[in-house]
This record gives C-alpha cells, sequence and structure tokens, in this order.
C-alpha cells in the first residue's frame, strides 16, 4: 500500500513537467543537415534528465502494482502501456549511436506530453469519447460523403467549365486582366445575365483558356474536383468566393438556390451532427465514469459495513466469554451490561 501511494504522488507532481516538457517540445526548431539552434541543442541536453524522471516513474509504479502477471498489474493498463513504450523508445534512442538513423523511434516523442493522460481522469474521459465515437463518426462520415456526392453531382450540371473563361488584354492576350490583385471568371457573350462581370471594352476580352481559380483545382469540370469544391464550401472556409466566381461567370439570378441549401445541410446540419455525436459519447462515457465512482463507493459504504458488523459480532462473543468466566465479579458483570444496553 505504501509502495502505490508513492506512485500516486508521483504521477501527480510529475503531472506539471510533462506540461512543461510538452511545451518545451514545441519550441524546438529543426534545421536542414542536421543543424539546430542553440535552443534545440540545450533541450537535447535535457532529454536525459527528463528520461531518467519517467524511468523512475515507471519504475514505481512497477513496484506497487507488479509487472505483467497478474491482476491489476502495470502493462494491464492502457495508459501505463503507453508510457512505457515512451519510455522504452526515449532509452533506445539515448544508447544507440547517432550514426544509426532513428528518426521513426524518436517522433514517438511526441506521444510524451499525453502521459499527462494517465494521470487525469477528466483528460481519460475526453479521450475515450472519442475513441468510442469513431463508430459513430464513421457513419456520420459516410452520410457527409452521400451529401457531397449529391451537390458535386448537382454542381457538375450547373458549372462544368463555366469558371475557365477570363479577361485577356487585347494589346497582349497572354496577359490576364485581373480585378483587383486576383484573377476572376468573366461572361462571355452578349446580353450578360444580371451580376456577371463583363470584361472593360477595347481594353480586354473575355475568352476562354483560364485554368480557373486555384489554378483549376476548385471547379466543377470533373466529380473529383466537384467534390472537392463542395467540401470547401461546407466547411465555410472560402464558400463566399466560389459564391462569387459563379455569379462573375453566370450571373447572381439562381447561384443562390445551389449554395443556400448547399451551406444549410452541408454545415448548419452535416458538420454539427459530428459535435452532436461527440457530446453524446462524452456523456455516455462521463455518467459511466459516475456511476463507476459510486458503485465503488457503495461497495466500499459495505465493506466497511461487513466490517464493523463482524467487529461488533466478535466484541459480543468476547463479553459473553466473560461473563461466563467464573473470576468475573458482579461489578465487572454489572459494567459489561450497561455497556450492553
Amino acid at each position: 500500500m505504501r509502495c502505490c501511494r508513492i506512485s500516486k504522488r508521483v504521477l501527480t507532481s510529475l503531472a506539471g513537467i510533462v506540461m512543461v516538457w510538452g511545451r518545451v517540445l514545441a519550441l524546438e526548431e529543426h534545421l536542414p543537415n542536421d543543424d539546430k539552434t542553440p535552443l534545440a541543442q540545450k533541450l537535447d541536453q535535457t532529454e536525459q534528465y527528463f528520461l531518467a524522471i519517467f524511468c523512475v516513474e515507471s519504475l514505481v509504479k512497477i513496484l506497487a502494482l507488479g509487472f505483467v502477471l497478474h491482476k491489476g498489474s502495470y502493462l494491464r493498463n492502457v495508459w501505463n502501456i503507453m508510457d512505457f513504450i515512451v519510455v522504452v523508445t526515449g532509452f533506445i534512442t539515448s544508447q544507440v549511436s547517432e550514426e544509426i538513423d532513428l528518426r521513426t523511434l524518436r517522433a514517438i516523442r511526441v506521444l510524451r506530453p499525453l502521459k499527462l493522460v494517465s494521470g487525469i481522469p477528466s483528460l481519460q474521459v475526453v479521450l475515450k469519447s472519442i475513441i468510442k465515437a469513431m463508430a459513430p463518426l464513421l457513419q456520420i462520415g459516410l452520410l457527409v460523403l452521400f451529401a457531397i456526392v449529391i451537390f458535386a453531382i448537382i454542381g457538375l450540371e450547373f458549372y462544368s467549365g463555366a469558371l475557365h473563361k477570363t479577361c485577356y488584354l487585347i494589346a497582349d492576350l497572354d496577359v490576364i486582366q485581373k480585378e483587383g490583385e486576383a484573377e476572376t471568371p468573366c461572361y462571355k457573350g452578349e446580353n450578360a445575365p444580371y451580376g456577371t462581370r463583363s470584361c472593360p471594352p477595347n481594353i480586354s476580352v473575355c475568352q476562354e483558356g483560364w485554368d480557373g481559380p486555384n489554378h483549376g483545382i476548385t471547379s466543377f469540370d470533373n466529380i473529383f474536383f466537384a467534390m472537392l469544391t463542395v467540401f470547401q464550401c461546407i466547411t465555410m472556409e472560402g464558400w463566399t468566393a466560389m459564391l462569387y466566381w459563379t455569379n462573375d461567370a453566370m450571373g447572381s439570378h439562381f447561384n443562390w438556390i445551389y449554395f443556400v441549401p448547399l451551406i444549410i445541410i452541408g454545415s448548419f446540419f452535416m458538420l454539427n451532427l459530428v459535435l452532436g455525436v461527440l457530446s453524446g459519447e462524452f456523456a455516455k462515457e462521463r455518467e459511466r465514469v459516475e456511476n463507476r465512482q459510486e458503485f465503488l463507493k457503495l461497495r466500499r459504504a459495505q465493506q466497511l459495513e461487513r466490517e464493523l458488523n463482524g467487529y461488533v459480532e466478535w466484541i459480543c462473543r468476547a463479553e459473553e466469554v466473560i461473563l461466563n468466566e467464573e473470576r468475573t465479579t458482579e461489578e465487572e458483570r454489572m459494567l459489561i451490561m450497561e455497556g450492553k444496553f
């Protein structure tokens, strides 16, 4: 029991050290050809000290819990397995010669901040919730993919090839006339719809041959680019620029019929399902942890009650034995009887 208490104290005291160590790792800056900044060199010198601290922590927990053979031992816990892997890989990389390329093992050092998870139950609840939400998230992902494919097919019908026309200077047809600082689509033809971009007369002319926005990636020319464009729109990242480009190329009368449902269904509804699933799993995991804690408290209370009843029964039997002894005086018998009642 004493080893268990020491182990818990060590883990608690190391929590702050692990947090600081994680931030220090983020400050490390690598340069080409294995060159390092002075800060990175100093951080490398602290590697052995932190490794020693982690080794002592693992050793104390192994002494307190056992290694692997019996129930409740060190390697029977997932968090301890992660800690053990981090310690072993750190020890290997520190002992092997630098001539051997062990970058893959050194990459495991990024797991060191996760050691904090094994010491804070609330972080364990969050991480377990995310892991258990993977299966529902896969189903939500398939639903989102289905919606993306539907809107991508509709976009193919409406906007295929519409974003490859822009204004070229008449003086040099190889030079694109920009609108502000960006190249934008234009409408080619007479009786331009409302909202389209028209090239300035006698200065530029609207022609095809332009790759399109973002070097042609943002377009509806094929199903793959269309799906990528739809995904960009439902993430609410740059969807207004996509709306303006289609307005410049085709007019603004009916474009809203496509983009407004796309944002409402794809962004406000579909992506929020992900948050709903994570929130639900987190609530379930937190409830499970709370129920387990209540169960452990109840079991502990029942165990204490059984022990107390056992002590009371033992005391009663002892009093009966004392009462039946011939050497017990009447005064002692009276005191025992008063104690009973």
